[in-house]
């Protein structure tokens, strides 16, 4: 399978997982938009929100989608992340019902206790991904679903570019960045024994340009992605 340094065009200085998230969280909030993950999350046809009971937010960051599934009914939430600084923003935000330090292939949480797993752009930092479909096997109820917002990998493959993020004063830094295919979601995901339920893609488009505007040869591209997996009840 390929791998991120092969396309990566910055070779920022990189840091691991922990210590990048630590480092962006005071600026976190104002430079991820919701184009990038939120918006996918409300063109799903599954799952059904309103009947989602108790979820498993995985890297929960800043409490984003947390508050978003509130919006949507969701009462209980149990978040799961390895940043402290990132947890503090999310205990702020007050949207989640437990907030854990741990690791999203490895949360502690109870097993079989939840009626959605959902994780949003954190796959990107896991060398492999049979770790976390494991693990969200693990903690999901009979008939629940697991939905992951990642980027495409067609578009860390043409910008060449990892996640980072700018100090307040210093250069840019690159966390941790992994390339996964398609393929190595749907082989990961089918071995723990998810079923494939849904599958949509985020173009880059003039919404987005309005945002980015350098970003004006990348229209049409694809950018972000979400799968939606079925635990068989």
């Amino acid at each position: 399978m390929p791998s991120f340094a092969d396309y990566d065009r910055r070779n920022y200085r990189t840091v691991d997982v922990a210590t990048g998230y630590d480092g962006w969280a005071p600026t976190y909030e104002q430079t991820v938009l919701d184009k990038m993950d939120l918006a996918l999350l409300t063109q799903l046809q599954r799952p059904e929100w309103a009947h989602v009971r108790r979820a498993a937010d995985l890297g929960c960051g800043t409490g984003r989608t947390g508050a978003w599934l509130r919006t949507q009914g969701i009462s209980h939430i149990d978040g799961v992340d390895v940043s402290t600084g990132m947890l503090e923003l999310a205990r702020a935000r007050g949207a989640h019902t437990t907030l854990t330090e741990g690791d999203a292939r490895d949360t502690g949480l109870p097993s079989g206790s939840y009626d959605l797993v959902i994780a949003s752009l954190i796959d990107e930092h896991l060398p492999d991904l049979a770790p976390f479909y494991a693990e969200a096997w693990r903690l999901a109820a009979p008939g629940a679903r697991c939905v992951l917002v990642s980027f495409h990998p067609q578009f860390m493959m043409v910008t060449g570019m990892p996640t980072h993020y700018t100090p307040a004063a210093g250069a840019p830094v690159a966390i941790s960045t992994h390339l996964h295919l398609l393929s190595e979601h749907v082989t990961a995901a089918l071995d723990a024994g998810w079923v494939l339920t849904e599958l949509t893609e985020m173009l880059v488009d003039d919404t987005w340009l309005a945002a980015k505007p350098k970003w004006a040869e990348l229209r049409g591209q694809p950018f972000t992605m979400a799968t939606v997996w079925t635990k068989p009840a």
